[in-house]
């Protein structure tokens, strides 16, 4: 007996329906997998935004400063730029954000010129002038070779304080973990990356992506220098929240420093910067007049 046509429509119907969610499911698996797999392979792009170029320090408005090379443990030649310390004031150690180059930080070396700081900042793998290209491991290599620069130029550690911006406060945070230091001054720091990575890609399991972690709460604890954290309240780029979890994982002395209305980077604003001055002041100077910077 042949079916009545209403029976064959919905049986129709019912084929396309099946077939068409199978084939529309399929295709958003393979776009998930597809913004999986670009999320993996491109990932350093994303989070590492070098300038390439080498950039004098006076031509870029830093006439007090001297550039200087430092070499890694694994043989890549870094740029870096020097500020002499003045009779027994603060030595910065500042290891910079993801991206551009030590000459978009002028504004900030500059306060450390009029604060008669000294200052060793040292260009990342792959940035500005610098041999390699940029990856967790060689970050940390990096700022290695910048601590044993400041101790071969003279500079105790109980004078020399480690300053991180941003992306830098996980390579400044695991220098401190393993160096003795005055202080760790962080700004707009971070628990991981990967915490950062989920706030931005809440759709992927990137904990099991990151191949740069930059877990700053696992290193945290060990540092024994006392600890300052300064975090925009309004930062779209690192969400205060990750600052103050890393910030309860610190160890005391520790002091944090909220600046209300301010985006990322909160080092120079009006109500920060003069308190985390007095901050090093307090932590790095006044220590014994040695004589630095012969070389």
């Amino acid at each position: 007996m042949t079916p009545p046509l209403a029976s064959l429509a919905r049986v129709t119907i019912r084929d396309f329906m099946t077939r068409y969610l199978g084939y529309a499911f399929a295709a958003l698996f393979a776009g998930y997998f597809a913004a999986l797999v670009g999320l993996v392979a491109f990932q350093r792009d994303f989070l590492f935004r070098p300038d390439a170029l080498r950039a004098d320090p006076a031509a870029a408005g830093l006439a007090e400063a001297q550039e200087t090379t430092l070499k890694t443990r694994d043989g890549e030649m870094l740029v870096a730029w020097r500020l002499p310390a003045d009779c027994g004031r603060p030595f910065i150690l500042y290891l910079h954000g993801n991206g551009g180059a030590l000459r978009d930080r002028v504004p900030r070396f500059k306060r450390f010129v009029e604060d008669r700081f000294g200052m060793l900042a040292v260009s990342y793998r792959g940035y500005g002038g610098s041999t390699g290209a940029p990856a967790q491991e060689g970050l940390f290599l990096d700022a290695e070779a910048a601590y044993a620069e400041a101790l071969r130029l003279g500079y105790a550690p109980e004078r020399i304080v480690i300053l991180g911006e941003s992306l830098g406060t996980g390579v400044a945070t695991h220098l401190a973990a393993a160096h003795h230091a005055a202080g760790l001054v962080l700004d707009s720091p971070y628990s991981s990356i990967a915490d950062v990575a989920a706030e931005r890609y809440a759709w992927a399991p990137v904990q099991y992506l990151v191949r740069d972690p930059f877990r700053s709460d696992r290193e945290i604890g060990k540092a024994r220098a006392p600890v300052l954290m300064v975090h925009g309240e309004n930062d779209s780029v690192i969400p205060i929240r990750l600052a103050r979890r890393l910030f309860d994982l610190a160890n005391a002395p520790k002091t944090f420093l909220s600046a209300p209305g301010r985006d990322h980077l909160a080092l120079l604003d009006s109500n920060v910067y003069p308190r985390v001055r007095d901050w090093i002041e307090a932590h790095a100077a006044g220590a014994a007049c040695e004589k630095p910077d012969s070389n």
